[in-house]
């Protein structure tokens, strides 16, 4: 009774927090679905024990970013190196080798629009397609008739610019700029815009009508623009193709006419 007395009397020495070895770990910040690029929101730091740390964890954020998940991961789960695959590998033979779903094909297009051209879309991120391309339009318009007297109505055609979203949520593979690596052999990345390297490709992964859609806007001479998305955001957004006339019409341009 008196040893437990004694016992019950004395406090438990306490282990202090700073005893036991702590390393900062990548984990999920979310569900994340396998073949997802990952992205700075989809990734979080966290301290663990050391001796809690699992082997090929990843320690810094850079080291996930942009890397293609191999199968699902959980809010807290720690991310390692064997379960994500790098996009953007060149093989011996000096090809550039990317993740493809089964349905999904890879499209190369000029890189002419000011966000490829300024290095700031990367691999993983996702874009919105915008086209503006000219339509051949019949206009109804006042024509002499055969005989010179008076006029009669006919019909002329007219070239009519329009803007559109020709394709929403295109997932970015990678950007290529020029000869497709860097000296130490890596794909060019948003850092050689320092070094004056001028982006060339964007690559884009897409269903294969998709792809062809895209194809013919690019072909009949469409002038393209990409609109990154906030990241996460994947729905599509409701728009209305935007010609002359639905300019005149929204902001009530006042029109003389002779």
């Amino acid at each position: 009774m008196a040893f437990v007395t004694l016992t019950r009397a004395v406090p438990p020495a306490e282990v202090g927090e700073g005893s036991v070895p702590r390393v900062t770990v990548v984990t999920a910040a979310r569900s994340i679905a396998v073949r997802t690029a990952l992205t700075r929101e989809d990734l979080q730091l966290k301290e663990i024990a050391v001796d809690a740390v699992p082997e090929g964890a990843i320690s810094a954020l850079e080291e996930a970013e942009g890397m293609l998940t191999l199968v699902d991961l959980f809010p807290g789960e720690v991310l390692l190196a064997r379960r994500l695959l790098d996009p953007n590998i060149i093989t011996g033979d000096g090809r550039l080798s990317l993740f493809l779903s089964p349905d999904e094909v890879l499209m190369a297009i000029p890189a002419s629009d000011l966000l490829t051209k300024q290095w700031l879309l990367k691999a993983g991120d996702r874009v919105d397609i915008a086209i503006s391309l000219e339509f051949d339009v019949k206009a109804i318009s006042e024509q002499s008739t055969a005989s010179g007297e008076g006029t009669a109505p006919g019909t002329t055609t007219e070239k009519q610019l329009a803007s559109f979203y020709v394709l929403q949520n295109v997932g970015v593979a990678a950007v290529l700029g020029e000869g497709g690596t860097t000296e130490s052999g890596g794909l060019v990345g948003t850092t050689q815009r320092t070094a004056g390297v001028l982006p060339q490709a964007l690559l884009l992964t897409l269903n294969p009508q998709d792809a062809l859609v895209l194809k013919f806007a690019l072909d009949a001479g469409g002038i393209q623009d990409m609109m990154l998305r906030a990241p996460g955001v994947e729905q599509p957004f409701e728009t209305e193709p935007v010609d002359a006339g639905y300019v005149v019409d929204r902001y009530r341009i006042p029109l003389l006419t002779r």
